[in-house]
């Protein structure tokens, strides 16, 4: 079945003023993605590595790309096709909380 990254963006004031029952509907939807084997996970600080003509590793703090809100986590899902997958993740808690999530094809590797 196909993968896809998604990537979910949102803050906390959004977030908190999202009602309690749609935290918890959201929160639901997270447990169910993660029963159908999906591997969820809240970002932490990143870091950026380049290893320019693989002779010396630089490393930089902080992330590369930018956004108007911060990304909040990241998950792995299995789904039929885009369709599938963008419904599995239209109930997740930044989708719902004024946030967005981003959905990425896993196109394997060659």
């Amino acid at each position: 079945m196909p993968k896809f990254i998604t990537i979910g963006y949102g803050d906390a004031a959004d977030y908190n003023r999202t009602t309690q029952a749609v935290r918890d509907a959201a929160h639901a939807q997270d447990a169910k993605l993660r029963s159908e084997g999906a591997v969820i996970g809240i970002a932490g600080t990143p870091v950026q590595v380049r290893n320019p003509e693989a002779i010396g590793v630089e490393t930089r703090n902080g992330p590369f790309m930018s956004s108007a809100l911060p990304i909040a986590g990241f998950a792995i899902i299995e789904a039929a096709d885009l369709g599938e997958a963008i419904k599995k993740v239209s109930g997740v808690p930044c989708a719902v909380a004024h946030g967005v999530v981003e959905v990425w094809p896993l196109k394997e590797a060659i």
